[in-house]
This record gives C-alpha cells, structure tokens and sequence, in this order.
C-alpha cells in the first residue's frame, strides 16, 4: 500500500483539474447572482407593488428551499418538460439562482444603510433618480456589503461541491472518482479539505485587500 504522501502526490493533478472546474463554476455563478441580485434589491426597495411582489417570493422561495433541491429539479426535473441541462450548466445556474436571493438581501440591507439625508440632498441639487443611485448610494453601498458579500463568495465555494452529484467534474467530483478506484476516502478527503481551506485562505486575504483598498475612513463607523 502506498503512504499518504505519495497517494496525495498522484491524485494531486486530477485534483488541481477539479479545482480550476471548481473555480469556474464558483466565478460564474457569484457574477451572475450579483447582477440578479442587484435587480431584486432594487425591485424590493425602489419598485412598485409588483416587482416588490416578485422580488420577495423569489428571494423567499430560494433561501426557503436547499440547494440541492434545487439543482435537482433543474438537472432531473426539467428533462421531464423536454428541457436537458448539462451538469455543469444546471450546477451553475442552480448555484446562481440561489445565491441571487441571498446576495438581494445584503444589497437591500445595503441600501437601506444609507442615510436618507444624502439622498434627499443629491435630489436638492438636481440629481436624477439613477444619478443619485450610482454616485450616492451605489458606491457606499457596495463598502457596506464588502464583509457580508464576502462570506456569500466563500458559502458558495463549498456550496460547489454539491455539483459532483450531478456529474460535474469538480475537486469533490475528482477525488470521489480517484477514491472509488483505490478506496481511500479518509486520506483523499483530507487532501480535498485541505485544498479547500488554501483556497478559502486565498479569498479571505484578496477581499480583505479590497476591503481596504476601497475603504474610506469614517464610513459606516459609528459616530
């Protein structure tokens, strides 16, 4: 039987395959919830009756039901409507459907942040509804949410590895394969842990860098 050190040496590459799938699927489905879930924070606090109607069943049908589920009445329940997903696509759009309704709620908590005064003074100085969003409240919002967001991008780093029950070949997928082969879970598994915990150590210490890259002294510090 081979050590650890030298099965973790030979899963390493299939491994590191897995992780760039991983941080694929990761990017994708994070940038594509960002936008959706800046419409749904705008839907819930400047729209009207219906887009503030359907913005909150969304957001609360999507944080009320797992993840899983959802993944799976997008890649084995849609086939039965004549709609076939590859397990990568309906991995990352389960994943950025879901992560939307959750990014929504920090935008709108957000949002919400902002002083009222501000925005009353940017419309006394003749600013338009979407002047006074991008430069006045967008801006501020987006420090706000830094540290919430952040743990938003790190959840669904792990909430990735769900993908492998779909097929994905990513690093959770790579190493079930490797291990169904030489039946060593408890070793490969930890090199996956492993893995997963540089890569979160990564994201911590680049947002962190951003945070305070676009930082401005002051803001949000109780006065």
């Amino acid at each position: 039987m081979v050590s650890f050190w030298e099965l973790a040496r030979d899963a390493l590459p299939s491994l590191l395959g897995g992780v760039a799938v991983t941080v694929k699927l990761t990017t994708i489905c994070i940038a594509a919830g960002f936008l959706l879930g800046w419409l749904l924070a705008l839907g819930r606090v400047y729209g009207g009756k219906l887009a503030f109607s359907i913005s909150t069943g969304y957001v609360e049908f999507v944080r009320g039901t797992p993840l899983l589920v959802q993944l799976f009445f997008l890649y084995y329940g849609l086939p039965e409507m004549g709609v076939v997903l590859p397990p990568l696509l309906a991995a990352g759009i389960a994943m950025g459907l879901n992560t939307a309704a959750y990014q929504a709620e920090y935008f709108r908590g957000a949002i919400q942040s902002i002083p009222r005064g501000q925005v009353e003074a940017a419309y006394s100085l003749g600013m338009t509804g979407l002047q006074t969003f991008l430069h006045i409240v967008f801006p501020q919002a987006m420090r706000f949410v830094m540290p919430a967001w952040s743990n938003e991008l790190i959840y669904m780093l792990k909430y990735s590895s769900l993908a492998f029950v779909v097929g994905v070949p990513e690093l959770m997928g790579r190493a079930n394969l490797i291990a169904a082969r030489n039946f060593r879970y408890f070793e490969l598994y930890l090199v996956v842990a492993g893995i997963y915990i540089g890569l979160v150590w990564t994201i911590s210490g680049l947002i962190s860098a951003l945070e305070r890259k676009i930082g401005v002294p002051g803001l949000g510090e109780p006065t």
